[in-house]
């Protein structure tokens, strides 16, 4: 086990306008699992190759246990690498792929097959030691790559999109036993995906990133409660926060024709901002009587309850979703909508940040 430790990493590929991972800084304590996540191209893989030694560092550095990994060859940096397509050799054995590194590390024979027994049964693979990965499952070919991993004994994994070849249903099984065998192992983990749902379930704590560079790190229930801009507001949440522009007024802010009444310690700090944007959770919207006027565009009937997509009356481009039961609104529908202001939540129309009490 160890801490990771980007200190202002960067990289910069050959011709590129600007790096592809701009001056990181992120500290990863020992034991956690972070999760990377973010829109294609943010950045995240070309973090996760950085500390892996698959691509170089052009400024700053990563640290492993605190030692600088920088001119440290792959292979001696005591990671192991899952990657999405598996990577497995076709012509040899479940129990020939798990144990093929320690092999050409010159582990003895029987300590390679005790720890390929041991993780065999911790990946319920046992019974597949001796089949070729083409008698495999997806998700069984997904278990022998982290088998492999795991048979190291390293002191980080790093996981690149290793779900993202599997079907929705095998997706969420996989990664609650991924999360659940890194807890068992204690194993520093690192983590990356686009897919902000894994980020939210799996992760201790998750950096989010954009165009190369942190917007922000913390716990899930963190992001989802504080998230520090609008950018990590409209990616984190599923569906999204809504965001609004907005004016700040003497008696409140101003939107969409409505004028909204913040906790009076959040307006005080508002003061001065001018040009807003009202973020709000579509649970903490209400259908019935309430300071905005909605058009609906469409319904997602979920089952259980149900998601009103709309907009503004009057405004097009201001769009808006709202969380609701069984009984729903119908398509085309105007409806007035209620704020549960204790949720809402600005930030400046500028800087893109968020404004606190």
């Amino acid at each position: 086990m160890a801490e990771v430790t980007y200190e202002g990493a960067t990289c910069i590929y050959q011709g590129a306008a600007k790096p592809a991972v701009d001056g990181l800084h992120l500290a990863i304590k020992d034991g956690e699992f972070v999760v990377m996540v973010g829109p294609s191209g943010c950045g995240k893989t070309t973090a996760l190759r950085m500390l892996a030694g698959l691509e170089e560092i052009d400024d700053g550095s990563i640290r492993i246990d605190g030692n600088d990994m920088v001119g440290v060859s792959s292979r001696d940096r005591d990671i192991a690498m899952v990657f999405q397509n598996y990577a497995l050799y076709p012509n040899k054995t479940v129990g020939e792929n798990m144990g093929f590194a320690l092999k050409m590390h010159g582990v003895e024979k029987a300590e390679r097959a005790r720890r390929v027994r041991d993780a065999a049964k911790m990946l319920d693979l046992e019974d597949f030691l001796d089949r070729k990965p083409r008698n495999l499952s997806g998700g069984q070919r997904q278990r022998v790559a982290m088998g492999r991993a795991i048979v190291r004994e390293p002191k980080v994994f790093c996981m690149d999109e290793p779900l993202s070849n599997l079907d929705a249903q095998l997706r969420v099984q996989t990664r609650t036993q991924i999360a659940e065998l890194q807890r068992r192992l204690e194993i520093t983990t690192v983590y990356v995906t686009h897919d902000q749902v894994e980020a939210m379930t799996m992760g201790d704590r998750v950096a989010v990133m954009r165009s190369g560079q942190l917007q922000q790190f913390a716990s899930p229930t963190e992001l989802y409660d504080h998230p520090a801009n609008v950018f990590v507001a409209g990616f984190i949440g599923s569906p999204a926060m809504n965001r609004l522009d907005g004016t700040l007024s003497p008696d409140g802010v101003k939107v969409g024709g409505a004028t909204l009444r913040p906790a009076e310690a959040l307006l005080r700090a508002a003061q001065g901002h001018g040009q807003l944007v009202a973020g709000i959770r579509p649970e903490h919207l209400a259908i019935g009587e309430g300071e905005l006027q909605m058009q609906v565009d469409l319904v997602e009937d979920l089952g259980s309850d149900s998601y009103v997509y709309g907009h503004l009356t009057g405004d097009a481009k201001a769009n808006i979703i709202v969380r609701s039961g069984r009984d729903h609104p119908r398509r085309g529908d105007d409806i007035k909508i209620a704020i549960d202001t204790s949720h809402l939540h600005l930030f400046d129309a500028g800087t893109g940040l968020r404004i606190d009490e």
